[in-house]
């Protein structure tokens, strides 16, 4: 039985890990009342909703080419509403209606990593980790670096064309 208890752990931690790394990727606590909210957007998957914050470091330097170390990116990621045939409901500019906060993704830049944070688990100097809607760290299956690597011309950042025009 303790080894079955010590095996399951393993696998919650790794799940945890998998998504980013919450040991060195933080949850910047008052990212509601000091960032700036710069996009509404579909998630890639089709399914969610992300509104998308930005400290000042990072908006600061969008438009230099890449944001400078010490930028924080906050995407609260909400569900969405369903009709009665199960397909997202929209507004008028296609942005899904929320339905939910689901969780709250954080990406964090340094140019410099405690070597212990491995650069497989990142995308260039941008590290991530997933919390929760109430900030604790949040299991996720995803590699969220897979997904922002090939994204180097525009500093690994899915929404970096919105963050340059605010």
């Amino acid at each position: 039985m303790k080894k079955y208890n010590g095996l399951l752990l393993l696998a919650v931690s790794s799940a945890v890990m998998a998504g980013g790394n919450n040991e060195f990727v933080k949850f910047p606590e008052s990212y509601k009342s000091e960032f700036k909210h710069y996009s509404t957007q579909n998630r890639l998957n089709n399914e969610q909703v992300a509104d998308i914050y930005a400290n000042d470091i990072a908006t600061g330097s969008a438009n230099d080419g890449k944001l400078a170390d010490g930028s924080i990116l906050v995407m609260e990621i909400y569900k969405t509403e369903v009709d009665d045939n199960d397909k997202r409901i929209a507004d008028q500019d296609g942005i899904f209606k929320k339905a939910g906060l689901a969780a709250i993704a954080v990406m964090e830049k340094r140019n410099t990593w405690d070597e212990a944070y491995s650069a497989d688990d990142r995308a260039g100097n941008w590290g991530f980790a997933l919390y929760d809607v109430k900030g604790m760290p949040k299991p996720n299956d995803l590699v969220c670096a897979d997904c922002h690597k090939p994204l180097s011309s525009q500093d690994h950042i899915f929404s970096y064309h919105k963050l340059l025009t605010h």
